[in-house]
């Protein structure tokens, strides 16, 4: 579209160290890392009969930087008539950022902050005979400091919202316990159990957006999502042929929705008008996901070919508790019921590797509300590598290699937003 840019820039730098543990010593692994990034996007509007466009918005700049360390003490020893192996450690991950953009209607909006979490652990895992089990115990510290949120009018410098996010912060444990068992005869069985939690992002936390006449508000508020899960499956492998099939129910605690608080026309604190059409929407933690289902793999090598397989279904429903009653027993957002893939992998010579996938997702939902419903997509992609030498790979790659218009997003007016079209790249990959 004439008038709509991206570009985007950024460095990754990350250094490790580490020595392996051996029977009769102490391994040890040190790592940090930071990364920086920025984004600019340009957006435009289409007037009705779709013969011109204009200026929307012009998010000129998101910096954002990522510090991140981690340093774990390792041990492997013969213990308990099996192998053990074990890790302790602690880590710490920042973040800062803001977006910076401007509105045709000369709204500057600034907005950011800062994250940070940190954490020590314990895992390990002890395999003797037809067993292997394995574990972990972390606990964490999460923050978010330093909100802020301005809106200027560039035409006149009046101050149009001055916001300052409370600092919060809170710990969170978490822990997982997992086994499997030979059974013989190529079968094996397994189970685990798992808690786990994720802090919400700056973008949701600062960064407030709108898709055509639907806007969706951030909420410097929110408290981590909490998971808590259960699964077991069995496997079987013959040789050529590799069955799995598992079966799991989870709990998202505190799950982060997009909530819709409002219908426009209307004039909302802090949002400002929304039009016609569309709606209002607050980034809320709105009660609980529980989500059952089962998953179905298989792998069969031939000499030179290999097919794959996978389904997978899964009921998910909203318990939105008193926080959000409307949400009781619907669907999340973009939580199909059905997916699948295929594959194959062909190795037509020592050289040249082809490979396709298909992807297929049943009917969803665009809205927390499960009023704009999706249609089912199938999409493939296929790649073609060629080995010139035993550390050159070439190859071609097309993504959506039948162009098919698969829809992400709909707006109130019912409107479809499609995500990529056809995509063909190239490239070479070097090892040393």
């Amino acid at each position: 579209m004439e008038g709509a840019r991206a570009e985007s820039s950024g460095q990754i730098y990350s250094l490790t160290a580490a020595r392996q543990p051996t029977a009769d010593r102490l391994g040890w692994r040190a790592q940090m890392w930071r990364h920086d990034s920025d984004l600019s996007n340009t957006f435009v509007s289409v007037a009705d009969d779709r013969s011109s466009a204009s200026l929307a918005n012009n998010q000129y700049a998101t910096p954002a930087t990522g510090l991140g360390a981690n340093f774990a003490l390792r041990r492997a020893a013969e213990r308990w008539g099996g192998s053990l192996e074990w890790e302790v450690g602690a880590d710490v991950r920042s973040t800062e950022g803001e977006v910076r953009e401007v509105n045709a209607f000369n709204r500057q909006r600034i907005a950011g902050g800062e994250t940070l979490i940190a954490g020590a652990y314990a895992e390990g895992s002890w395999t003797g005979g037809p067993w292997l089990v394995a574990g972990g115990l972390r606990a964490d510290r999460w923050s978010n400091e330093n909100g802020r949120r301005l809106e200027t009018n560039t035409a006149t410098d009046v101050v149009l919202l001055d916001q300052r996010s409370p600092d919060r912060d809170g710990e969170v444990v978490s822990a997982r316990l997992a086994a499997r068992r030979d059974l013989g005869g190529g079968w094996a069985a397994r189970a685990a159990a798992y808690t786990g939690f994720r802090p919400p992002t700056l973008n949701e936390l600062h960064r407030p957006f709108r898709v055509g006449n639907d806007i969706t508000e951030a909420n410097p508020e929110l408290e981590p999502e909490v998971l808590r899960g259960v699964e077991a499956g069995l496997a079987w492998s013959g040789g050529a042929v590799d069955l799995t099939a598992t079966v799991f129910h989870n709990e998202i605690e505190d799950a982060i929705v997009n909530v819709t608080i409002g219908e426009g026309p209307g004039v909302f604190p802090v949002a400002g008008f929304v039009p016609a059409g569309g709606v209002l929407r607050q980034r809320r933690n709105a009660g609980t996901v529980e989500a059952t289902g089962v998953e179905v793999e298989a792998r069969w090598r031939l000499e030179t070919v290999t097919l794959s397989g996978a389904l997978s279904a899964t009921d998910a429903r909203m318990d939105g508790g008193t926080d959000a009653p409307q949400l009781t027993g619907l669907r999340p957002a973009q939580a199909p019921i059905w997916s699948a893939t295929a594959g194959i992998d062909w190795r037509a010579s020592d050289r040249l590797g082809l490979s396709a996938r298909a992807r297929y997702e049943s009917r969803r939902f665009d809205d927390d509300l499960n009023s704009r419903e999706l249609d089912p997509a199938l999409v493939l992609d296929a790649r073609a590598e060629w080995r010139a030498n035993t550390r050159t790979v070439l190859y071609l790659a097309a993504d959506n290699l039948f162009d098919e218009d698969v829809e992400v997003a709909r707006t109130g007016d019912g409107v479809p937003g499609y995500g990529p079209p056809r995509t063909v790249r190239a490239g070479l990959r070097l090892t040393y």
